[in-house]
């Protein structure tokens, strides 16, 4: 079954609203828009092996304007990545976050655990390509970075295109709502 373009986006904010606890869902801005987003939120999230990393951008994000929610974890002790994963979707998810940044010792398990969570789209990047590329296609709304893989300069970097990369709509657009779609599949009503 094919849904019309305007069956799907009614589709798509029934699962957000839904996903929100009834509230609309946020409204992209507008290609163009200006990419000075101080004062947004940026939830952030870390185990064991990204501490050091979370705390290093948690630094760098409040110094380019950005409001922070550290979700933790708050030191080198041995954690679950999961749950620090699970808590920056869920925020982005329900719209108490602009973006969410999750960073664990390769980021892969992070991104798996992040996108279990309706709404989210999460994407590792490692360089400057994938983090354009994960924005301006795939309107990627957590990021997922590999501490060991990545050293501080590079994930500012990397966080900084990924933040200010507007999503470009268009053919990519089509290509999201078909994601949107397979997630709405394996949604119970």
């Amino acid at each position: 079954m094919t849904l019309s373009d305007s069956d799907l986006r009614a589709v798509v904010e029934r699962v957000v609203r839904r996903t929100l606890g009834g509230q609309p869902p946020p409204q992209p801005s507008p290609v163009g828009a200006s990419t000075d987003r101080g004062g947004s939120v940026v939830a952030l999230g870390a185990d064991h092996g990204g501490y050091p990393l979370k705390e290093t951008l948690k630094a760098h994000l409040a110094s380019l304007g950005y409001a922070v929610t550290d979700c933790g974890t708050n030191s080198t002790e041995a954690v679950d990545y999961p749950d620090f994963a699970y808590a920056v979707a869920r925020l982005v998810s329900e719209g108490k976050a602009w973006r969410g940044i999750v960073i664990d010792g390769a980021g892969i398990g992070s991104a798996m655990a992040a996108n279990k969570v309706p709404g989210v789209r999460a994407a590792l990047c490692y360089d400057h390509a994938t983090a354009v590329n994960s924005r301006e296609h795939n309107d990627a709304n957590v990021l997922t970075l590999g501490a060991g893989l990545i050293g501080a300069n590079l994930a500012k970097q990397i966080v900084e295109v990924w933040l200010r990369t507007e999503f470009g709509g268009g053919r990519h657009a089509k290509r999201v709502s078909k994601i949107i779609e397979i997630e709405k599949r394996f949604l119970k009503e």
